[in-house]
């Protein structure tokens, strides 16, 4: 009775792990070719490395795959260690299963650049070539590719350049495409310029205080101003902050890379804007006018815009009054145009000087029957009256005086490139 209870006990244990064996059978998948498994390194030799894989048969890593590792990963191979595989192929001409731990390893990378693509982080990477479409650079284990559309460093198409220079040359870069099963990994230097100026700009709105005096460099010119880098971000000058007289353009006063001084005009943290002005760190002109000049006194000015009745005209120093219509030439002019026009160097006399009124009138029509002459000169009675009071007000104030208000703060256009001064 006892020993048939013992045989049937054996019975059953042996029927179970019969089961579990066939269960396992059925459960294994043998390694293919392309995928990518944990494995335990079992032996380290010169020539190769084997190791398990949960397979049937032992993985071996050739010589040739050890060789492509950075030399402190081949150190670090060890009996024992936990390394990820490529299975390259699962039995060549020797039945043997050929695996890859460098390509393991590239698994990795491929799933750190998948989380890159997601988070938008900024990384570094070295260029190893280029062709027409762009350049070809190296990010960790894997190659990748940066299109000339996404380069800001260098113009592929019109840099003529010992390209020697380039290679290993580090970039700071955004992934914007990630393609393992097509081994396509595509990243964008236009894109990280963009989140560095970001975060330039919001680091300097964190220092900066309206009233600093900073140095910049111009980076472009546009109708409406200068834009002037402050170390990483843009601020504007607005066309009217640009000097004390009149600014047509911007190129008239500056040229991209002038190194200058601007005063931070106002800041706009919330816009990431910063409105900053040249004119307020130059002497205002009309503070010592009365010093520097008087009624009568022969100058030398240049013209700043012509206009219906007259032309503007700039002292050397940025004082501006008007050349009235009447008071060019011997004042039978018909219109200005086809007499002077902008950028004229002229020699003119100051008719009359209000400096509390920022006021100032020329003529060209002085001798013995018209304007006060040099000093110590008595002005006839029938002397001309201030050009500007002879010039309809309401077409000077509405066209042709500069604004003295604070300009608004224009925030950089990313997409337009800055214009090159003339």
């Amino acid at each position: 009775m006892k020993s048939s209870k013992i045989k049937s006990s054996t019975e059953h244990s042996g029927s179970s792990e019969f089961e579990q064996l066939l269960e396992s059978s059925f459960a294994y998948t043998p390694p293919r070719r392309g995928e990518i498994r944990n494995a335990i390194i079992l032996q380290v030799d010169v020539r190769e490395v084997i190791v398990d894989m949960g397979a049937k048969q032992d993985g071996i890593v050739p010589s040739q795959d050890l060789e492509r590792l950075d030399p402190e990963v081949r150190q670090s191979l060890k009996i024992g260690a936990e390394v990820p595989v490529y299975v390259l192929n699962p039995r060549d001409q020797d039945d043997n299963l050929i695996v890859s731990i460098n390509m393991g390893l590239q698994q990795y990378d491929w799933e750190k650049a998948r989380q890159l693509l997601k988070s938008e982080e900024a990384v570094q990477v070295s260029v190893t070539g280029h062709n027409r479409g762009g350049v070809l650079v190296r990010w960790n284990r894997l190659e990748g590719f940066i299109p000339s559309s996404h380069l800001v460093s260098f113009n592929l198409s019109s840099d003529r350049r010992d390209w020697s220079e380039i290679l290993n040359r580090p970039l700071g870069v955004k992934v914007i495409e990630v393609d393992q099963d097509r081994r396509r990994l595509i990243f964008s230097e236009r894109e990280a310029q963009k989140e560095w100026r970001a975060q330039q700009k919001a680091r300097l709105l964190a220092e900066l205080k309206e009233g600093d005096r900073v140095k910049g460099v111009v980076t472009g010119l546009r109708d409406f101003g200068a834009f002037v880098n402050l170390g990483g971000a843009d601020g504007l000058i607005h066309v009217s902050e640009l000097a004390w007289h009149r600014v047509d353009h911007p190129r008239d006063v500056l040229k991209v890379g002038d190194e200058i001084d601007v005063y931070v005009l106002a800041l706009d943290r919330q816009s990431n804007r910063i409105a900053l002005s040249r004119k307020r760190l130059l002497s205002d002109p009309w503070e010592d006018a009365d010093k520097r000049y008087h009624e009568g006194q022969l100058i030398d000015g240049t013209v700043t815009n012509v206009v219906d009745f007259g032309a503007f005209i700039a002292l050397d120093n940025g004082l501006e009054g008007l050349l009235h219509l009447s008071e060019m030439g011997d004042g039978s002019l018909k219109e200005p145009y086809s007499y002077v026009k902008k950028g004229d160097r002229l020699s003119l006399r100051i008719s009359h000087l209000e400096p509390e009124k920022r006021r100032v009138g020329f003529t060209q029509r002085w001798g013995t029957d018209s304007a006060q002459g040099e000093e110590g000169e008595s002005a006839p009675e029938d002397a001309p009256q201030d050009a500007v009071d002879a010039a309809p007000a309401a077409e000077i104030e509405a066209e042709d005086i500069p604004p003295a208000d604070v300009p608004p703060a224009v925030e950089e256009t990313e997409t337009a490139e800055p214009e090159q001064s003339a």
